[in-house]
Parts: structure tokens; sequence; C-alpha cells
């Protein structure tokens, strides 16, 4: 490309120049050679044929600059790191009336008061309680979700960047030890009617229950079980929610795949990354295996005609250079899908790996509306 460009910058120049030389060259002894030259040359210009042939090479260099001037503006241009910001980190305040609050909000605000201060959410998506989770945030900075109930309160909070604040000191980045020291021993099960579910002793979160409020603590098993995110949510709420698995649809799964991609983008930001864009084409490459595991009950990376991530990529005519895939299975939300991915060494590098550009999650429910969760990362 460069050749091509010297090349007619020097055609201009002769060009240019070119009467100055001639000048020079008629006064010197090469004058009566220049004028058979010249002679000659148009008489090969005043030909027919030789016009013919011009006018039909001028057309196809024409034709290729074209070519390669749409090129050029398809070609992708070299991806810019963003600018990280200075902005003012938010004041928390001690809560009020609970225990916990996240970005300054406590359960039990109403949703006027909440977004007359932060604006309307950026997204609103069904979740596992049958209500919504609406995530509110400046481009995944600050960003953390609310739950309403009918009467348009919060009932529901949940965070996994530095906008905790309590009366006890708990916030992102304390240590699990700090925690139980402050609150107690976690809960060992939950009982909704008759029904008792029986919860992890060595899982990565504790749950507690504290004036009227489920708190579930994560915690970060590679930076030394520490804080890492919270979820609050009512215990009304929380008791209406009989079945451990929510009776799957079409707007639930949607709904775990938005906010599997969101909280992955807050994640991304508060390590100091880039965030991913959403590519619906690879969420479908994602849904499809997604629901290839469900019907066909199993879980793996390789479908059962032995093709990677990367064959379904390409056969669905995905272009990348870099690309990764997550799976979770299990989980009855994208939340504790999310933490548990970045509580697994190899997920987690996919989740916070710089070089990727483009994400699609995909999900899918079996019979007994199990989810499964496939995340398709890649870069072109």
């Amino acid at each position: 490309m460069m050749r091509f460009f010297s090349i007619l910058a020097l055609l201009l120049i002769l060009y240019v120049s070119g009467p100055y030389i001639k000048q020079k060259l008629e006064n010197s002894d090469y004058g009566s050679a220049i004028g058979q030259v010249e002679s000659k040359i148009n008489d090969v210009k005043d030909n027919p044929e030789v016009l013919a042939a011009f006018n039909t090479l001028s057309e196809k260099i024409q034709q290729l600059w074209g070519q390669l001037d749409l090129r050029l503006k398809d070609f992708p241009q070299p991806l810019q790191k963003e600018k990280t910001e200075d902005r003012e980190k938010l004041a928390l305040k001690t809560p009020v009336g609970q225990v916990f609050s996240v970005h300054n909000v406590e359960l039990g605000e109403n949703k006027e008061n909440i977004e007359h201060n932060l604006g309307q959410a950026n997204r609103a998506s069904l979740n596992e309680y049958g209500a919504k989770w609406y995530a509110y945030h400046d481009n995944y900075r600050d960003f953390f979700m609310v739950m309403y109930d009918e009467k348009n309160k919060a009932a529901g909070l949940y965070t996994n960047q530095d906008l905790i604040a309590s009366a006890n000191r708990i916030k992102l980045g304390s240590s699990k030890e700090s925690v139980r020291a402050a609150l107690g021993e976690p809960l060992t099960k939950i009982q909704k009617g008759l029904m008792i579910y029986q919860l992890q002793s060595n899982s990565d979160y504790d749950v507690f229950l504290l004036d009227g409020v489920y708190v579930t603590i994560f915690y970060d098993k590679h930076e030394n079980n520490t804080v890492t995110a919270m979820q609050l949510i009512n215990k009304d709420t929380e008791q209406k929610k009989h079945e451990l698995y929510t009776e799957s649809s079409p707007v639930l799964k949607e709904g775990f795949e938005y906010q599997l991609f969101d909280l992955t983008n807050a994640s991304r930001v508060e390590h100091q990354l880039p965030i991913l864009t959403w590519d619906n084409h690879v969420k479908e490459t994602a849904r499809k295996h997604s629901t290839d595991m469900a019907v066909n009950d199993y879980f793996d990376h390789t479908n059962r005609k032995g093709q990677s991530p990367f064959d379904r990529m390409k056969e669905d005519h995905i272009i990348f250079h870099l690309a990764g895939e997550n799976l979770a299975y299990g989980q009855f939300s994208s939340i504790f899908a999310h933490e548990g991915l970045m509580n697994s060494l190899g997920h987690r590098e996919n989740i916070l790996r710089d070089g990727y550009k483009y994400l699609g999650v995909g999900v899918a429910f079996n019979e007994q509306s199990q989810p499964y969760y496939t995340e398709n990362f890649y870069a072109k």
C-alpha cells in the first residue's frame, strides 16, 4: 500500500515539474533527440487503438480505486482503550433504617424517590422472584440493581462494586472473618412453609437473616475470601418464592441473559477493564449450546458432535481472532452463576481478559427448570 502511494506521489511531482524539465532539456544538446521522442509519442497518442486501450485501463483503475476506498472504510480502525475518567467517588452514608445500604439506597425506599436522585434505570429484566431487576449505572460504573415490589418499594438490592455501607463497617473488601465476627454465624437452612432448604456449609457465600432481610454476602476466594458482592432480599419477597427453581419462560431466559451480561461488565469495570459490547449473533450460538445441553442432559464445552466452542462459532460464521467460553449450570439466578464463575479461575480469566470486545449470553432450561448458562466471548 505504501509503495502504491509513493508511486502516485512521484507521478504528481513529475507532472508538476514536467514543463520546467522539458524547457531545460530543449536548451541542451539533447533537444533534438527529445523532439524526435516527442513526435513519436504524439503519433502513439493519436492512434485510435492506443486511445481505446488507455480508456479501458483508466476505467479499470477507477473501479479498483473505488473498491479500495470502500475496503478502507470497512477496515476496522485501531481500537482505542477507554480513558479512565477522573470521577469523584460516591460518598457513602451510614444507613438509618437498615443494616446495609447500596449506593445510599435502603430497602423500603420508593422507586419515585430513587429515580428522582438517579434517573431511570438502564435496563429492567425479569428475575427469579417474578419481579424485575432494575439496573442503574453510568457506563457500568456505580453499578447496582434494585427490585421493586407491587407497591414500588425497594424489596431487593444487589451490587458487586464498592457501594456497600453499614454501621458495622462491612464493605467491599472486608474479610469473611470480620463479617462473621460482626453478624454471627450464617444460616444453614431456610424454611419456606413446610419446605426446608439446606444451605451449603462450605460455599463461597454466607446467608444471614437480619431484621427481616436475607443478606447474602459473596466472597472472592482469589482475593483472600474478601467481600466481592452483596444481595439483600426482603423476607416477605423471599418467602413468596416457593420453588428453588423458578418456572422457565422466554422472558426469564432473556432476563437471565441480560443480567449475566451486565454483571460481567460491572466486574470488568471494577477491575479497571473496558466493557464488552453485546453481540446478538454470538448470543444465538451460546443459546443453541445451552439448549443442546439442557435437552440432551450433559454439561461440557464439547458437544455431542465433537464440536468445540470455536467450531460452533465458525459454523455460525462468526469471525474472530480471540475467543472463549464460560459455562454454568444449576445456579438459580444469574447473580449466583456469575459469582460462581468469578471464583473459578479459568472462567474468571475469561471474564477479566483485556483482549475481548464482544459477549453474547445464551440461557436454556431443562424440564426441571434448571438453567444452563453459556457465555461466548470474542474479538475480531
